[in-house]
């Protein structure tokens, strides 16, 4: 979900500089001969984390070059985004990023990099459907039945996210505003504790990942549908908000990779090309997190990354949020 800088590099051999466009092309054509750095904002462990090393391992593997993940969590994203920004562009420094790389130049009041103009994309990787999950004790099954509750009903109903400013609270913000409804944030620190209250009946519902589907089918809240613009095959029988009484509602987090800007265009065809051609590998794998696979051109993903950008900071200005 989600800078410009100068940079000049002077080459030499055995004393003489060497003409500028003779050592990229070279470069290009060896790499990768050394190992590739892929940041990840968030921890080991975590979603981002398990979508990046799922697909390394598998570059790695084709390419002959070991891909290291290195978590850099801190400041919602922005540490590690600023770290890729300011890399070398010769595709040994790569990032996975998610829907915050859009919705951070909004969210925050400093951010040291220009989430477009400093990244060039390389593929986007999967992507994966919120789940608009309601606790048991909340009488409502349907989205129109959660929209007619919400302008009647007082005090206000709650919902959970895993952050202010994350993905999931702007989904309810754009939610909010869509429906014409008022319901009051309440932020947790992750997505587990976020379900946990919605199962927990300490929150009224909240737009989760999948792995809400599980909980709802041993009965401990209700799923009632997802977020994309149409059904995922992960969870056919759950209606989108759109076709459940909310038209034009979507929201889809999504996980990609990029680099720093520019990276010769050949070195992102180098990994764009793998990256696409390796993914229907790995759909089990990803479909067991809860994702769909997605892939495509770099030039698509540059494309969907302005898209992303423009979209989340209509919606930060009409939530309100801030950080510092």
């Amino acid at each position: 979900m989600y800078l410009m800088y100068s940079l000049r590099a002077t080459l030499t051999l055995a004393g003489a500089t060497l003409p500028a466009t003779i050592a990229p092309a070279s470069h290009a054509q060896s790499y990768p001969d050394r190992p590739v750095r892929v940041l990840v904002a968030q921890s080991a462990g975590g979603g981002t984390d398990s979508v990046a090393r799922l697909i390394t391992q598998r570059l790695a593997d084709t390419l002959g070059q070991s891909f290291v993940v290195d978590n850099r969590p801190g400041a919602g994203g922005n540490v590690a985004g600023e770290m890729a920004a300011r890399a070398t562009p010769d595709g040994y420094t790569l990032i996975v990023v998610t829907p915050t790389h859009g919705i951070n130049p909004s969210l925050y009041r400093k951010v040291l990099y220009d989430a477009i103009k400093d990244f060039a994309g390389v593929s986007q990787i999967v992507h994966a459907q919120y789940y608009l999950s309601v606790a048991n004790s909340l009488p409502a099954a349907s989205v129109k039945e959660v929209i007619a509750l919400a302008k009647t009903r007082t005090p206000r109903l709650t919902y959970a996210s895993s952050g202010l400013g994350s993905a999931n609270h702007l989904a309810g913000e754009l939610f909010k505003t869509m429906a014409g409804i008022e319901m009051t944030h309440i932020p947790y620190k992750g997505g587990a504790p976020a379900l946990s209250a919605v199962i927990a009946g300490e929150v009224q519902l909240s737009l989760t990942s999948g792995v809400a589907v599980p909980h709802a089918k041993a009965g401990r809240l209700k799923v009632i549908a997802v977020t994309g613009n149409k059904r995922t095959p992960l969870a056919p029988d759950i209606p989108t908000v759109h076709e459940a009484g909310l038209a034009g509602y979507e929201v889809v987090g999504w996980y990609g990779m990029a680099a720093p800007a520019r990276t010769p265009r050949t070195i992102v065809e180098k990994l764009n090309t793998p990256i696409n051609r390796l993914l229907p590998e790995l759909r089990e794998r990803y479909a067991a997190l809860g994702m769909d696979l997605a892939g495509g051109p770099a030039a698509e993903f540059d494309s969907m990354l302005i898209a992303e950008r423009d979209k989340w900071a209509k919606v930060v200005k009409l939530s309100g949020a801030r950080i510092e």
